[in-house]
């Protein structure tokens, strides 16, 4: 899914039109999986997610639009009205489960974060990227992938993808990773860099984009 916030509404239609015609066709009788990717800037993250998802044929959200569904109520009520009344008991044991666990005070925007997420790991069969999806859903409903890579290579990497300096490469690179830090730490009281918090990581300087998708999806495959 693109992450593009003028086509949210789009994205979110097509989406719950795909989810009713599941329902309807009665095609998840059992729990379909949930795999979750973080990624320090520069990566990859967002290369294996795309190729997790293609080559296991799952629905991809991008952290832009998990950010942009958890911006409006109106979309996180329309998301939570795909779910039947077990799935929200589930979904909102789920979250306080989590907000008393980890101690928090979610404000209004992690509220529906929370939700927004968790409605989508009730469907399965999706690769969620950034926003602390692994924090919200259970640790036996999903599989939670960091990538990661060394300083340098990463910086190179953003200095090629968005035709930067060196100097300009490296302070974004150092900017995000504060950002996706401090946001992870006020939302959900966690180390974003905590390899503990995940059941697998990648390192992209020794693996292809391609070679660290097919670790993951081996995993689901057999």
């Amino acid at each position: 899914m693109k992450a593009n916030p003028r086509s949210i509404t789009a994205i979110v239609e097509e989406q719950v039109q795909k989810w009713q015609m599941l329902h309807k066709e009665k095609k998840q009788v059992v729990p379909l999986p949930i795999i979750t990717i973080s990624r320090e800037p520069g990566s990859g993250g967002r290369l294996v997610a795309k190729a997790i998802a293609e080559e296991l044929g799952m629905d991809l959200f991008h952290q832009e639009v998990l950010h942009e569904m958890a911006k409006s109520a109106q979309v996180s009520s329309q998301l939570l009205e795909t779910l039947d009344e077990k799935g929200l008991n589930t979904l909102e044991h789920w979250v306080s489960s989590m907000v008393n666990e980890r101690h928090l005070w979610p404000d209004e925007y992690s509220q529906h974060l929370m939700k927004v997420i968790g409605t989508i790991a009730k469907h399965g069969n999706a690769v969620l990227v950034g926003r602390g999806a692994n924090f919200v859903i259970p640790r036996e409903k999903r599989f939670s992938v960091r990538v990661i890579a060394p300083q340098p290579l990463r910086i190179a990497n953003v200095a090629r993808t968005f035709d930067l300096s060196v100097e300009d490469a490296t302070r974004r690179v150092i900017r995000t990773s504060s950002d996706r830090r401090a946001f992870v730490r006020k939302y959900f009281n966690a180390d974003i860099a905590d390899p503990l918090n995940y059941d697998m990581v990648l390192n992209t300087e020794t693996l292809t984009v391609a070679q660290a998708a097919r670790a993951v999806s081996c995993i689901f495959k057999h």
